[in-house]
């Protein structure tokens, strides 16, 4: 942080007190503002879950700095929040190169596409996050790119069309993707590694939210960890906001300390249930359960029902009720569970969930 030159008026002045933290952070620069608040692991060292790929990443990784040779292109596919764009981070700095990063909405053009690439340095890692809605014209210029690194530049049309081929420096694309079956398969069979991020264990969350707690500065004892943990939807990043929302929650009215209760009461505040259960969620069960007599019901009947967008539905609802077993798909539609039932408190008539059904009175 740049400060002003002492004056000699202000030598004989006394030192002044400690500025607060939220003002030092204020004046702090763009780096140490991202040192200060970034919680994403930045080295295999300090990855907390997913042991397998970190495992095989790391021997990956260490033959071809040994070989002298950009990594394989790299697939990462799972539901949001897992992890995707940290490992991404994590494989350019065990690597020891530069990390560039887009989405596939935002290479509308193949022009977008080739300034990119060929302003790639030797062994430069780009990722490409959403990687499947990547436009078909700008999917098809990856291929030579990722195969041969070269890129045909074609100048000027019709009978004056001229292709020029441009040599890339070696690369390695790391793509992520919450949707891999709409990969097409030319590109997904391009990836020479591909990886599927699971959700996230209670104990793993639990090491990850004392790890984030120390970067942070709190304190989080045990019970208040797993209380964030058991709630946290098998996601590190949700993990991580819940522990900032409940340190906003200690420090106004939980007297600055985080405890079982605290946590508790902040997140009823943010509409967190006792398993992670958001209101969306709870409201798509009670529709299916209440006006759908518990399923099936299509997933477009949904979305017109809660006024979302199937996509929404899809990628970040339905993902945890699956995992947590509260909400099957058949071929018919969405259906209720035996315990989508027991977490609403309502009494199923008959054994087929298609009877009426009537909520208990708690």
């Amino acid at each position: 942080m740049r400060r002003k030159k002492a004056t000699s008026a202000s030598r004989d002045r006394p030192e002044p007190a400690a500025e607060p933290a939220a003002k030092v952070l204020a004046d702090a620069t763009p780096e140490e503002r991202e040192d200060k608040w970034n919680l994403r692991p930045r080295t295999f060292g300090d990855c907390i879950g997913q042991g397998v790929v970190v495992e095989a990443l790391d021997i990956a990784i260490r033959a071809s700095k040994e070989r002298g040779e950009p990594l394989d292109h790299t697939l990462f596919y799972g539901p949001p929040g897992l992890g995707k764009t940290t490992f991404a981070r994590i494989i350019a700095n065990e690597m020891g190169v530069n990390f560039k990063g887009t989405s596939g909405p935002a290479l509308e053009r193949g022009g977008d596409l080739v300034s990119i690439l060929t302003n790639l340095e030797e062994r430069d890692v780009l990722f490409i996050d959403e990687i499947h809605r990547l436009p078909r014209q700008v999917e098809e210029l990856l291929y030579s790119a990722m195969e041969d690194f070269t890129v045909d530049i074609i100048f000027d049309k019709g009978a004056h069309a001229r292709i020029y081929r441009s040599r890339l420096q070696p690369f390695t694309l790391v793509g992520a993707t919450t949707r891999a079956g709409l990969l097409s398969p030319p590109l997904r069979q391009r990836f020479g590694i591909v990886r599927e991020l699971h959700f996230y264990s209670e104990d793993e969350l639990v090491q990850g939210l004392n790890r984030s707690a120390r970067l942070l500065e709190m304190a989080v004892d045990e019970d208040s960890a797993r209380v964030l943990a058991t709630r946290s939807r098998g996601t590190i990043r949700i993990a991580n906001r819940l522990l900032r929302r409940v340190r906003d929650y200690a420090q106004v009215r939980g007297g600055g300390k985080v405890s079982p209760e605290v946590a508790k009461a902040a997140l009823a505040l943010e509409g967190i249930d006792e398993v992670g259960l958001t209101p969306i969620d709870r409201r798509l069960l009670e529709i299916i359960v209440n006006q759908h007599l518990g399923g099936p019901v299509g997933i477009d009947a949904l979305a017109a029902t809660l006024q979302e967008e199937v996509r929404t539905l899809e990628d970040m609802v339905e993902p945890f009720l699956l995992h947590r077993g509260l909400l099957a798909r058949t071929s018919k539609g969405r259906v209720a569970t035996e315990e989508a039932y027991k977490h609403l408190g309502v009494e199923k008539v008959d054994g087929e969930g298609q009877g009426k059904v009537q909520r208990e009175l708690l």
